[in-house]
Order: structure tokens, then sequence, then C-alpha cells
């Protein structure tokens, strides 16, 4: 089917669209390997990358190689539907969304095929994630060149298609620099082999581009801009003879408009053995801008810039005094030439420089890079609170006009009201930023167009080019002209109806394009959608803001080891449905009612949750803060009301309810020896809704709060030591070693006479009305330690970050739960803040095991660190997720994942530590999956290590 302009539209708008993409997905499932996915969730998924846009496609292939690609194409073709090639998603133009069907390259086309260190080049499918190709490289002292900040989860194919840059362009230039050969296929089935001299393109193809090359050679020569970052429109004068004809760079930036790509032949660059940083500070980013093309003659690998604006208090902590900053990283052949060409960067960083550091530590580098790379995601959010979007992300000036440039840039948002925070790669001239435009009413969205005009001039008139590094798209593909004029960009419509004469592939981008208005994707969104359990406070009271923090840079994709917890799901499936980014996306869409209609019934949702963790480990690792536990708990506690629930929500979700009931009617030992008989244990676990696989831990005898006696002499500063369900009724023995060891420390512990709790397991299931009774409960037994102000010591990480921010979220009208959230310590910060002159005993072992994921997420452990090196505690514990995390790793459906997540850092941690180790986990549940999984160790709360110790220190 096509339109006026004769280019392929889609057939979703007509009142046959259910039977056409029935009859589309069948024909693709007859003919591909691949998946084929035409379902709401599928959809959902891509409706949008890292840009403002959106725009739904009729389904999705995800094929297994060329051949797959092929037959893709073939049946796309025989039904007149588009096409849309997408790597990683992680573009901020919208050229990774689209209508019709759309291929995803990532599930199986993610493959490095060789590498030649000899002629260092290196073969790779298009979904190979830039990252994996680097690892890949390394062992040979090679990298590629290329890696913008999302390396870690953007793919190769993507980056050929923006003709994506990095840190690194000022050394190793853009991608189209290192991309050596291409193999494509055209949406009509022609294969070609894209290369300088283009002998392995179709001769049809190739005669018709030469003869257009030939009829605008003058125009070709004259109308781009000369500067390393100009990545708008068709990069056509690659095709001038004195270039050489390189086909391959020609179509590198052709944002899937011209051929979908199938293998790609690139360059590798030898690595410096050593590298370091240079960190320059300056008043503000135009005095940066101004010094960065100054030091370009020093040949440094990156100068990259930022201002204060992206950088929050920790990061300030590690960096020189200034409002702006300048990162040059220098390399040699050891350390010593690395620092001293890093020592020179900063003799020649100008005279405005207000301070400067020198890292040379790889770790301490790291620590660095991270604060510029997770700009990309912390400007999304102003300093205030304010929403800013892409949409003027990247473009790029000449290098010694970025300074003046930005100073009128500046003018210009000053002149429309807008603030934005510039960061990006000033050696190159590219500046990122985004933008707090009003994209949700009319009058915002006509600012947008009215200044995204005005400053596609100004660009225009520093001799810059619309993009500097992601290509124009949706975004400013509709100002080529001018920067480029009419008679240039007809001719790019020329080159693009050579290649794809059915106007088929990746529609409305580059050539032809539709507004930059248009496909907005806040359009339709409901503000406040209500009413709403939590109260949101850092989204003004609004689940649609809290939704809209995912932007799509994808962090929660990365799965090379680190640091970070999220997101354990998609580590272990990697599955884009069950990473944080793919959850936003379908409530995002649940919220529009377009592709997933059934709002907070919404089965697609709710499947996409299921394997959420709750680990709350997007909270603090998504760059843009995502809360994807609290907005698990929100969807359940909707999609529940008034239903029946999952089995696992009453005997899990009201655990501490069986648990009270257990301990008051004293039936621990029986229930221990129903459990030990198997058919009996079987059935309860099927009734319970709780994995097979899993055994159901032994019940005390005695709660900790029963056999807990205070000392009747002991003196000190008194500490409530809140009962949690799970140290209560659990593991009373971390109860019991606490006390002993606060006690030792100086300082008197309290038990409440009466239980309390968090309300973790009812928030985790989303029972939430049940959750605040629980709280205000709890609230009312505390108030002797309220109106005194006791530290309320809590033993379990999840209930300590409950009792911080959830139980203030869910009753922010009671000032009661600000102030016990205000009150709450970790067993270690209880130590440290009011016992600071105590000597815990010494252990002097290596020391192995898991940091909550809570912890990590919400409260940090910097002073449980330093307690275990107080106590000659050596190493670090694990990062990630053990796994089980409270009720999810017990429910049925779920132990393959959470085992999966256990074998992510966890398990091949404690199989490498050494034999004398001390396991610890100050989380009963990580405590407990290690018992499951590894059950020759005995793990033990940090609690329970020193009190042991201090038992044998009195021996």
């Amino acid at each position: 089917m096509r339109d006026q302009s004769g280019q392929v539209r889609g057939r979703e708008g007509s009142a046959s669209a259910s039977a056409t993409a029935t009859e589309l997905a069948a024909a693709l499932r007859a003919t591909v390997r691949g998946e084929v996915e035409f379902d709401a969730a599928g959809r959902a998924l891509v409706t949008m990358d890292a840009s403002n846009y959106r725009r739904v496609p009729v389904g999705v292939v995800a094929p297994r190689d060329a051949d797959d690609v092929a037959a893709a194409l073939a049946v796309c073709r025989a039904h007149g539907t588009p096409v849309v090639p997408r790597g990683g998603g992680t573009s901020i133009a919208g050229q990774a969304t689209g209508t019709g069907v759309v291929l995803d390259f990532t599930r199986h086309m993610d493959q490095v095929l060789a590498i030649d260190p000899e002629a260092r080049t290196a073969v790779v499918q298009p979904g190979v994630v830039c990252d994996t190709l680097r690892d890949a490289a390394a062992p040979h002292g090679l990298t590629f060149g290329p890696d913008p900040s999302t390396h870690s989860r953007c793919t190769i194919g993507g980056m050929i298609g923006n003709n994506a840059c990095g840190s690194h362009s000022v050394a190793w230039g853009t991608t189209a620099d290192n991309t050596l050969a291409l193999d494509v296929l055209t949406y009509r089935g022609d294969a070609a082999r894209l290369d300088r001299g283009g002998q392995g393109v179709p001769l049809p193809l190739r005669s018709a581009v030469e003869s257009l090359v030939a009829d605008r050679l003058a125009l070709l020569r004259t109308g781009y801009p000369e500067l390393p970052r100009r990545i708008s429109g068709y990069a056509l004068d690659e095709l001038l003879p004195e270039k050489g004809r390189d086909w391959a760079r020609a179509f590198t930036g052709s944002e899937g408009t011209l051929g979908v790509l199938t293998a790609a032949t690139v360059r590798l660059v030898p690595s410096p053995a050593a590298r370091a940083l240079a960190v320059l500070g300056y008043p503000d980013e135009s005095a940066a801008a101004e010094a960065a093309s100054g030091l370009l003659g020093l040949g440094p690998l990156t100068v990259e810039g930022m201002a204060a604006d992206l950088v929050d208090e920790h990061a300030l902590s590690v960096l020189p005094a200034g409002g702006a900053w300048l990162f040059v990283e220098t390399g040699g052949a050891d350390r010593a030439e690395a620092t001293a060409a890093a020592e020179a960067v900063c003799r020649a960083a100008g005279s405005s420089l207000t301070g400067r550091t020198v890292v040379a530590d790889p770790a301490g580098q790291r620590v660095l890079w991270r604060v510029r790379e997770d700009a990309s995601g912390t400007a999304t959010r102003l300093p205030d609170g304010g929403e800013a979007w892409p949409g003027w992300e990247d473009c790029a000036v000449p290098p010694a006009r970025l300074g003046p440039y930005l100073r009128e840039f500046r003018g210009l948002l000053r002149d429309h009201g807008l603030r934005g925070a510039p960061y990006g790669h000033f050696g190159d001239g590219c500046i990122h930023i985004r933008i707090d435009f009003d994209l949700l009413t009319t009058e915002g969205v006509a600012r947008f167009r009215e200044f995204s005009v005005e400053l596609a001039d100004l660009v225009t008139e520093h001799g810059g080019s619309l993009s500097g590094e992601h290509g124009d798209g949706l975004a400013r593909a509709e100002l080529l002209p001018r920067m480029y004029g009419p008679e240039l960009v007809d001719t790019f419509g020329e080159f693009k109806d050579l290649w794809d004469p059915d106007g088929a592939l990746n529609p409305g981008v580059l050539a032809r394009p539709e507004p930059l208005d248009a496909n907005l994707r806040f359009t339709g969104l409901p503000v406040r959608p209500g009413p709403l359990a939590f109260s949101y406070p850092d989204d003004g009271g609004d689940f649609s803001a809290a939704v809209r923090r995912c932007v799509g840079v994808a962090r929660c994709r990365v799965t090379a080891p680190g640091a970070d917890v999220m997101c354990p799901s998609f580590r272990a499936t990697r599955d884009e449905t069950h990473s944080t980014r793919g959850r936003a996306r379908l409530l995002h869409e649940m919220l529009l009612g377009e592709v997933v209609t059934d709002g907070w019934r919404s089965t697609e949702v709710r499947d996409a949750l299921d394997l959420c963790l709750s680990c709350k480990g997007c909270r603090s690792d998504c760059p843009v803060g995502v809360d994807m536990a609290t907005y698990k708990a929100e969807f359940l506690h909707h999609h529940y009301a008034g239903r029946l629930r999952p089995a696992s929500h009453y005997a899990l979700g009201r655990l501490p309810r069986w648990l009270d009931l257990v301990s008051s009617l004293r039936l621990a030992p029986l229930a221990n020896a129903a459990v030990r008989i198997g058919p009996l244990a079987t059935l309860a676990k099927r009734l319970a809704g709780i994995a097979q696989e899993r055994a159901i831990p032994p019940l005390p005898t005695t709660s900790f709060t029963r056999g807990w006696r205070p000392e009747p002499a002991a003196t000190g500063r008194p500490v409530l030591l809140f009962p949690d369900t799970f140290t209560n009724h659990l593991a009373p023995s971390a109860g019991h070693a606490a006390a002993t060891v606060l006690s030792a420390a100086g300082l008197r512990p309290t038990v409440p006479r009466r239980a309390v709790c968090c309300g973790l397991t009812y928030v985790s299931t989303g029972q939430l009305d049940q959750a605040r009774a629980v709280m205000r409960r709890t609230l009312s037994r505390l108030a002797p330690a309220l109106a005194g102000e006791l530290p309320v010591t809590v033993l379990e990480p999840p209930c300590a970050a409950a009792l911080r921010t959830d139980l203030p979220e869910l009753l922010p009208d009671d000032p009661r739960a600000a102030r016990l959230a205000s009150l709450v310590r970790t067993f270690a910060e209880t130590l440290e803040r009011y016992a600071p002159d105590w000597e815990p005993p010494r252990l002097d072992r290596p020391v192995v095991g898991q940091t909550h994921c809570h912890q990590h997420a919400v409260l940090g452990d910097a002073p449980d660190r330093r307690l275990r090196e107080r106590a000659g505690l050596r190493g670090d514990l694990s990062a990630g997720c053990c796994g089980l995390a409270g009720n999810f790793g017990f429910e049925k459906g779920h132990y393959d994942v959470s085992v999966a997540c256990a074998e992510d850092h966890l398990l091949p941690a404690l199989r490498s530590a050494p034999a004398d180790a001390t396991v610890l986990a100050d989380g009963y549940s990580c405590r407990t999956q290690l018992t499951h999984l590894a059950p020759d160790h005995h793990p033990l709360h940090l609690a329970e290590a020193l009190a042991a110790a201090l038992r044998d220190r009195t021996r």
C-alpha cells in the first residue's frame, strides 16, 4: 500500500489492520527461524528509543542470520510493509522507532565473527555490543575506537546507522572513520558488499549512484561544512572520485534508510598500554570550551566537557574545584609516560583553570568516567527536579568556535525561557544538552518547534552540523534544508530513491522526513492518573512523571560484570521484557492505552513485572533513578484490587502474620516436623505457590523477642533494636548477636514489647492497604521511641530500606512516618555514629558474601565496609543480587531465574574465595540463598561474626 508520494505505507490504520497483521505474522513465522512477535507486549517494547519520539510497529522479528533477514524482507516486501532495523534502542533522535516490522538484531546476530590482529580488523554482526567487540580485541592490544557513552549496551550496527563517535573521537575518529566494509541487503533483496570502489555493489545501483554523483560534483565538493563531527544527512561526498568512492563510509550514518546491515568489517586501533586522566576545572562551560581546542595539539585521547549542573554531591567530592570540567585522557607505553602526558595537559590548560587532578589508577579513572557517562541520563532531571529532554542533543560546531557558540546558545535558551545543562565532546565541538521543553502541552510543543528552527540557524551560522554524533532521525531531518540548502537535500532524496525506490526502509527519516513535532511520545499520556498508593515525592505525585523518568539510555541492559545491581532479571534472561527499560516502556504504553489497552488490569505489564525481583537496584544504578520496585508494588495494588491474588501473595506476602501466629501458638516444632514429611511439604508448597525446588526454612522454637532479656545493669545510650519479622521469627541468632555487640560497644539496646513490622512483604506483593495498616500499627507501638528520638537499629537491610523510603512514601501525611524514617540506622551505622571510639574484635581473615540489594540501592554500605576493615575482614562483598530477593526466589516459576542471578556474581565469588573466608550476608534472603545453593558454607550476619569474635576474645 502506497501513499501519494509513492512510499510504502503501513496498513495498520486500515479497517482490515488486524487481519493484515495476522497474515503478515503467519507468513513471517513460516519463513523466518527467529522470533516473530506481533503481540501487544512485543510491540510495546520497541515503540520508543532514547528520544522524544514514539512510533508503533505492527510487529517485531529477531532474525537469526542474514538468511533470516532476507526472508523477512521478502515477506514484508510482498505485503508492502515498511522495515526498521534496530540495535540497542539507545538512539536519541527517534530513528530506532518505526512503523511496519522492526528487525531486532540484539537477540541472535550479536557475535564477533573474526578478529585479525595483524590486519587490525574485526568482522562483526550488527547486534554485537560495542564493549563485546572491545573485550574481544583487548587480548591483542587493540580496541574499537568509537565509544559513545552507551558503549556497554549500544550495538555496532546502531553505531554504523548513526555514525556514532564517543569520547575518543579526537584520537580515533567517528564510526565512519573505522568502517572498512559492510554487507547489506536492500529492501528489494539485493545483496551488496560496500567498500572502497564499490565493486561489490550491484551494477544497476552502482551505475545510477555514480551518475548522480557525477551530475552533482560541484555541489558535493562545496556543500558540506568542514568539521570533525559532521554527521547530518547522507555522506554522499564520500563517493567523490578523489575520496576513492568509499561506499561503506557513504552508507554509515544512513539510519537504516538505505539497506539492512548484516555484517561489518571494522578497523581496530592499538590501545595504549597505560592511560591517565587529567580532570581540569573551569569557572563555566564556555571557559572550558574555549580551552578545549588548545589542547588538541598535545594528542590527547579524549577532550570531554561537562558543567556543574549535571553533577551530584557525591560526584562533586571526586572532582576538582570548578563550575565545569574537561576530562582529558592521555596514553603512554607505561603509567609514567601516560601521567607525564596528562601533566603536560595540565600545564597547557589555560589561565582560567580553577582546579586540576591527574588520576593514573584505573579504578579511580572509572569512578571519574562514570560521572561523565551518566550525564546522558542525569541530564534528564534538572537540579530542581524539572524534566529535560533530548532533541538538540548533539549538534556540533568547529572546535575553535565552541566557546562563542555556547554563549549564544545560552542566550537563545534564555530568550525562550528554557534551561539545560551542556556536556559532551568539547574537543570535537560537539555539545550534548537536554532542555526542559514542555512536550505535554500544545503551547510547549509549539515553543519546541520554534526554538528548534532558531537553533538550527544558529548552528549553521557557526559552520556547524545539526547532528554531531547521533544522527538526524525524527528530531532534526526536517531542518536539513537550513543547513545544506534545498538542492543538496533534494539530492539526498534522489540517493535514497536509488537504494530504496519503495520508500520502505525506515520511512520518515532523513529523506522526506516527518515533522520534528510529530510522533512525540508524550502525546496522549495522562497527567496524574490516580488515585495512587505511593506519594511519588520526587515526581510531584504523578505516576506518569515517574514512568517518564525512563528515557531509554538502557543502563539496565548492561550484562558485563560490574558494581551494579540493576537489572538482575535482564542479566539472567537477556530479554528486554525483563529489563527496567522494558518494564517502563510497558507501563508507558499502559498509560497511553493504545497498544496495551487494559490499564491496571494489563496482563502484559503483569507478566513483565513478574520477574522483577524488587531489588531496587534501578533506584541507585539507573542514571535517572527509576524505581521499578515501587512501580511494581503500585501496579500490583491496582491490578489485584477486588480480585483473587496468586497464592504466594497470601502465603509469603502475609508472612509476618503467619509467623506471629505460629510463634504465639508455639507451633514451630509441629511446623518443622510437617515440612520434613515429603508429601506434606510438597502439598504445602503447592498450596502456598512456593517453588518445589525450595526447602522451607526451619523455624526457631523461640523468637528473638520471646528469648531476649535486657541486661539489668546495662548503661549507656539507649538504642532501639527493631525486631523485624525475619530477625524475630527466622534468624533470632542475628538479633541476640547484635544485642551483644551493641552492649559491648557501650550502648544499651532495647526491644519493643509488642510485634512491629516494616510492611516489606506486603509492599513487595502490592498489598498496599494492608502495608499501610501494618505501618500505622508499628508507628503507634514505637511512640515512646519516636518521642525520645531513639536511634532505631534495623538488622535486616530491606526492612531498614522500607522504613526509610516506603514508609514515608505510603504515609506522606503522617509526620510520624518521616520521623521514624529519619531515625532508622543500620547495624554498622549505629556503631559508627553512636560508638565511634569502640574497637571491634579482630577477625583478621578474608571475607566473601553479599551486600543486600536494598542496602546498595537505598542505605549505602560505606559504614559496613569501614566496620569490616576495622575488624580485619579483608576484601569486598559481591555486587549484584543474590537472586532470592525476599519472596521472589521462593515463588513458583522463579527458581531458575533466581539461581541464574546467584550465578552472576555471588556463587562464582564464593567458589573462588579462600577456604578460611568468613561468609557474610546481612540479608536473611541472601543467607537463605547461600544455604540452599552452597550448603557447605555457613553465612553470617556481620553482627554474628563480631559477636563470635567477642566470645573468643573473652575466653
